[in-house]
């Protein structure tokens, strides 16, 4: 069983669209998904939760989203369904009227954890505290699979490994699984075992992140050193006034046919940026 199956998802919201989306999310394992603002990553974790109306197939592990399968998911969103006017103790108490499998003293061991006030509302929270607060309720209630828009979003370096240390935890049963939406690709690097890439509504890919870092990379070279590679060695390049960065996703093959040019390891916020950005040979 596969915790995510979309086929043929569309959405229109007046000028913008997505369209035909199809990835699935393998049972035990982290899809990174990314994309600019505006991208329509939101609007597809929306669809996915059935927040709005869509076109297409969702399943989520094994069927149609209904109310069994809801308490099997850890959600984050920036609607998230918390009220601002309640503080960690009515958190608890209400939230284990909800979730089947809610753990309050999982709950208090995150809120420890996260140093969060225990008597203080949560709309008196800074930004990072209540990301913090939010992901200790997606937690607790204990799910098969998590659902997080930007997690890490407004935290610093020293709290964000903190979390992801705690969403790895997540990942040693292997029935749980996690789709994470972030701009944060140093974080998807770390966790993520799949990474997909839509831009102004479209899915540019759904790949495994070690085909990226093992096989992608960038090409520094002239214009007559391109001209010299196979195109279908070139997914896009870029020209400046003085070089041209290409990417490439036939690192080892350049390696070894060109061993004159340069080819650096590529970092996913660098092939998003040649794949809006660049252009084909």
């Amino acid at each position: 069983m596969k915790a995510l199956e979309v086929k043929d998802l569309c959405k229109s919201y007046g000028d913008f669209s997505l369209k035909n989306i199809d990835f699935d999310i393998e049972t035990g394992t982290v899809m990174g998904l990314i994309g600019s603002n505006g991208a329509g990553k939101t609007t597809l974790i929306k669809c996915i939760l059935d927040m709005v109306d869509y076109t297409g197939d969702i399943r989520i592990l094994g069927s149609e989203i209904n109310e069994e399968v809801k308490d099997k998911l850890g959600i984050l969103i920036e609607d998230a369904f918390i009220s601002n006017f309640i503080n960690i103790k009515e958190t608890d108490k209400i939230f284990k009227n909800i979730y089947s499998k809610w753990d309050s003293e999982y709950f208090k061991e995150l809120v420890k954890r996260f140093e969060l006030p225990l008597n203080k509302m949560n709309s008196k929270f800074s930004k990072g505290m209540r990301m913090k607060y939010k992901i200790a309720v997606a937690l607790s209630s204990r799910p098969d699979f998590l659902i997080l828009d930007e997690p890490t979003s407004g935290l610093d370096p020293v709290v964000r490994d903190d979390i992801l240390d705690v969403f790895l935890e997540f990942m040693e049963e292997e029935n749980h699984s996690i789709l994470i939406s972030s701009h944060i690709t140093d974080d998807l690097e770390k966790i993520a075992d799949y990474i997909t890439y839509i831009d102004n509504g479209e899915l540019i890919f759904s790949k495994e992140k070690y085909d990226l870092m093992e096989n992608y990379g960038i090409i520094k070279c002239s214009r007559e050193e391109l001209l010299n590679i196979p195109k279908d060695y070139i997914v896009k390049y870029r020209e400046s006034k003085y070089s041209i960065e290409a990417l490439t996703n036939k690192k080892i093959e350049i390696k070894k046919s060109y061993p004159d040019i340069v080819v650096d390891n590529a970092h996913i916020d660098e092939i998003m940026v040649l794949y809006k950005k660049g252009e084909e040979l």
